[in-house]
């Protein structure tokens, strides 16, 4: 069964949700370090935190949030948004995050992030518009394919791949199930699918073709969650029982 990665987005300091990435579109569901706390008592392992103002700037942005929620739960935290170089990887290190997630630097120099991979426990991020690569927060198209730059990564360290369809993030349209097996077909790792989870429906379909095409990975759970459209304690459990 998947890994399932409940989402934290930060925007000056409260978690929100945007739609289909616009920073315009952000609703504040509340405070962080409470949601934090209700993952880890529904039975998630992971946490996964995305620094939005962190990810326009180009640096940290949401740092003491993020630090208040390491020391709030037990959860194991990946973390993206504005992690541009070696410095603020180990700032974050230090804190005790365990997982860094490359971006935009993975598109603009992927040899430093494979040497960081090399070091570090690094995943790397790659967010599309209709196919093509978007970074600095997503304010940014390239005319790179992002199926090309899943592929640079084959064969090197990194953890894990993060692919997200922007076109259906926040709007609740399902898993763009063709576009993370590409993905990961392309990248040869461990995919983690995002943008556009709905529902429980969405797990066991996206589940039923990782099976099928041997492919080891996760999904990341936000909206759908924020929203009621999905009861995660039921899912942590369904998977835990698969795992036993």
């Amino acid at each position: 069964m998947l890994e399932i990665f409940p989402a934290i987005d930060l925007k000056n300091g409260k978690a929100v949700r945007l739609y289909k990435g616009q920073m315009s579109s952000a609703k504040i569901y509340g405070e962080a370090a409470y949601f934090a706390k209700e993952f880890q008592d529904m039975g998630a392992k992971w946490l996964h935190i995305v620094d939005l103002d962190g990810a326009l700037n180009g640096e940290p942005k949401n740092f003491s949030e993020i630090e208040f929620i390491k020391k709030s739960c037990d959860l194991k935290i990946q973390l993206g948004g504005g992690i541009r170089n070696e410095e603020t990887i180990k700032k974050y290190i230090d804190i005790g995050i365990d997982r860094l997630i490359l971006g935009s630097i993975a598109m603009k120099n992927p040899a430093f992030t494979k040497e960081m991979a090399q070091k570090y426990r690094i995943a790397v991020g790659i967010d599309a518009k209709e196919g093509r690569v978007a970074i600095e927060g997503w304010a940014k198209t390239k005319q790179m394919q992002a199926i090309d730059l899943a592929q640079e990564f084959q064969n090197t360290s990194i953890e894990a791949l993060i692919c997200t369809d922007i076109g259906r993030d926040g709007a609740l349209s399902g898993i763009n199930i063709d576009f993370t097996l590409q993905m990961a077909k392309a990248s040869q790792c461990f995919c983690i699918a995002s943008g556009g989870f709905k529902d429980e429906t969405d797990l066991i379909n996206l589940n039923k073709h990782f099976i099928k095409n041997k492919i080891v990975g996760g999904v990341i759970v936000g909206k759908a969650y924020y929203e009621g459209k999905v009861n995660l304690r039921k899912l942590f459990k369904e998977v835990l029982a698969v795992q036993k």
